[in-house]
């Protein structure tokens, strides 16, 4: 049997489907898996062995495309169609994704139609999934993404795994610290999503003065970049920064060796629960229910007058997004203590 499975969004999107591949490889061992994503995310499924080629398509934004990528696209489209895959699922709920699995010609084809109702064209081609309103607003995209692969494979969904970055696949990355760490990532593209970088150093100062030293993650961008460099120096000399040489495979590998992880909603934060390690989690704009780590030990921060989504009165009721600069430092310090103190209980019953 042969699959597809297609994801247009952002990296942290990529690996957050890979439970349903894992599941999916479970169920049909002999099946052939191929996965397309957006340009630049293909790199995070590295640890993914489920995955038998991985291959890219252009950004959904129409202000990102160039003429040479819808040459790439129609390159894309021969090849998937010489392929003849016998079932697609689309999970990026975007109409790029749906028009590639359409082109590509498989026989089946799956995709999810709760957040927006499918037209009545795209009904014609795809089976779709619907939720209610109320499950949709509390369901993880792990859970979403199961579903959707069910409905394409007409099997049950299961109980889901974690995220997969397998520790065979990760690389080395030469700065590592030789004793206890922690991974700090303050960086995210999303401006609403930052938390300031002097609340960050009070985090990682503490940790230092609890004995750990402090790997601070940046990515390539040189904002990111000059950030991770003015924290490490207000943390002081117990701390390093990646400066964004790493590439996906060498963060999963410190993270691997880390004690845990802290930092905003972001692929890292994604990535870190896909190499099993606790996380603390400072959370401003985003859906909580969607995007918590999942299935690792996790502590989530908000502001203190965050709209909370799993109380039954509030799932229904139109909110105003939380500003993550009112995030407390002294609810980080705590979320980290208390994670600490779980890894050493879990440690003296090991």
């Amino acid at each position: 049997m042969r699959l597809l499975f297609i994801k247009t969004g952002h990296i942290g999107d990529a690996l957050i489907m890979t439970p349903a591949i894992v599941a999916t490889k479970r169920q049909n061992p002999g099946a052939e898996i191929w996965v397309i994503v957006r340009k630049g995310s293909e790199q995070i499924l590295h640890g993914c062995p489920e995955i038998d080629r991985v291959l890219t398509t252009s950004a959904p934004e129409k202000s990102h495309r160039k003429l040479s990528d819808l040459i790439d696209n129609l390159r894309l489209i021969h090849m998937l169609r010489e392929r003849r895959f016998d079932v697609i699922v689309e999970l990026g709920e975007s109409s790029r994704g749906r028009w590639l699995a359409l082109f590509s010609g498989g026989k089946r084809r799956a995709t999810d139609g709760s957040a927006r109702q499918l037209s009545c064209w795209w009904r014609l081609w795809f089976i779709e999934l619907r939720m209610p309103v109320l499950e949709r607003k509390l369901c993880h995209r792990v859970i979403k993404d199961m579903r959707v692969t069910a409905l394409a494979l007409n099997t049950m969904v299961g109980d889901p795994p974690g995220l997969r970055f397998a520790t065979e696949r990760v690389q080395s990355w030469p700065s590592v610290p030789s004793g206890k760490y922690v991974v700090l990532h303050p960086g995210t593209r999303w401006a609403r999503k930052r938390w300031p970088v002097e609340n960050w150093g009070k985090v990682g100062r503490h940790l230092t003065s609890a004995g750990f030293q402090v790997v601070v993650s940046a990515g390539p961008d040189e904002n990111d970049v000059a950030e991770a460099r003015l924290l490490c120096t207000l943390i002081g000399p117990h701390a390093v920064s990646t400066a964004g040489q790493t590439n996906w495979p060498q963060l999963a590998g410190i993270l691997h060796q880390s004690e845990f992880f802290a930092g905003v909603d972001t692929a890292a934060m994604h990535l870190a629960a896909a190499c099993g390690k606790p996380v603390v989690a400072v959370f401003g704009p985003s859906k909580v229910p969607y995007w918590y780590p999942w299935k690792v030990p996790h502590r989530i921060v908000r502001p203190p007058d965050a709209y909370d989504p799993w109380l039954p009165d509030n799932v229904l009721k139109p909110h105003t997004d939380p500003n993550t600069q009112e995030v407390k430092v002294a609810d980080v310090i705590a979320a980290c203590d208390s994670i600490i103190v779980e890894n050493q209980l879990m440690g003296t019953s090991g």
